[in-house]
């Protein structure tokens, strides 16, 4: 069985690898933040330097903000991949673009060493439930090796295609939840400004065609009141900027993403970029005057 190495700590990567803890995996693990890393090492992993996991581990995941970190802990000084043999597989489970992922799969490759792009859809609490989708791309004998790991953190994984394949996959993903919940944000707006309960709306429509799992997750958090991130609008607002820039580069005009990612720079600069991404509902509040809210249960 393959010891696991496990770099990023964060909303996503602790509760994934306190999966892998319970499912009786080997984890070293390693994160700038110290408490998080206690925390783990109290339940059973391991804690290590990028030196330790890449000459210990025979697979190392990382699950990190941004393309520039993962590269840095893969490439860096004393990184991964100055220490890893040949014959393991390294995954990023990051939202990055196709081209990110791609270089680092180049790079690895010229060491004889597998590199799979693995970014994930469900957020956190499909991160703690262990139902994440999680979307690959790369060769098909490293993707087979991480299976097993990927049934332990997900409810479905899947090989698209190449390198960079996964990546592209979570752009498309991230268009479609992101613009869903902006859709949920603009509908409850409307309701509101008409008098009706936001949470009797969201009740009676969540059955018929409008109905998803986007609406379940957000409506109630929006007449909640409850923007405690999941997914917080700084991450996604990352993500958006990547589908722009790779449709850019591919000359796709995407007009309903580029005003979405105007709706979160104005959130942003209105100091709202660590809300959960439910926070879209404010944007339209300010603009039409009224707060989305409901005493009604879920």
């Amino acid at each position: 069985m393959d010891r696991i190495g496990f770099v990023g700590l964060g909303i996503m990567g602790k509760p994934m690898v306190k999966n892998l803890l319970k499912a009786g995996r080997d984890v070293m693990v390693s994160d700038l933040n110290q408490a998080a890393v206690d925390e783990v090492v109290a339940l059973g992993a391991t804690y290590g330097s990028y030196k330790d996991l890449a000459e210990k581990c025979d697979v190392v995941f990382t699950i990190l903000p941004t393309a520039q970190i993962v590269q840095g802990v893969l490439f860096g000084p004393d990184g991964i991949a100055e220490y890893i043999a040949p014959g393991k597989v390294c995954c990023d489970m990051s939202s990055v673009t196709a081209t990110e992922s791609q270089f680092c799969y180049n790079e690895l490759k010229k060491k004889g060493i597998g590199f799979v792009d693995a970014p994930v859809s469900g957020g956190e609490p499909g991160a703690i439930a262990g139902t994440l989708a999680i979307m690959c791309g790369g060769d098909e004998a490293d993707y087979e090796r991480l299976v097993p790991v990927f049934d332990i953190l997900g409810s479905s994984s899947m090989l698209i295609g190449p390198s960079g394949s996964g990546s592209v996959t979570k752009l498309a993903n991230q268009i479609i939840v992101n613009l869903n919940i902006a859709a949920v944000s603009e509908a409850l707006t409307l309701a509101t400004k008409a008098g009706v309960d936001p949470m009797k709306v969201y009740k009676a429509i969540r059955g018929g065609l409008a109905g998803s799992t986007v609406l379940d997750a957000k409506a109630p958090m929006m007449c909640a009141r409850n923007f405690k991130p999941g997914g917080t609008i700084k991450v996604n607002n990352k993500d958006i900027k990547n589908v722009l820039a790779t449709a850019h580069d591919l000359e796709v005009p995407l007009p309903l993403t580029a005003i979405l990612f105007e709706i979160q720079q104005t959130l942003k600069a209105n100091g709202h970029v660590m809300d959960d991404h439910a926070g879209y509902v404010q944007f339209y509040e300010m603009l039409a005057g009224v707060t989305v809210k409901s005493d009604e249960k879920a």
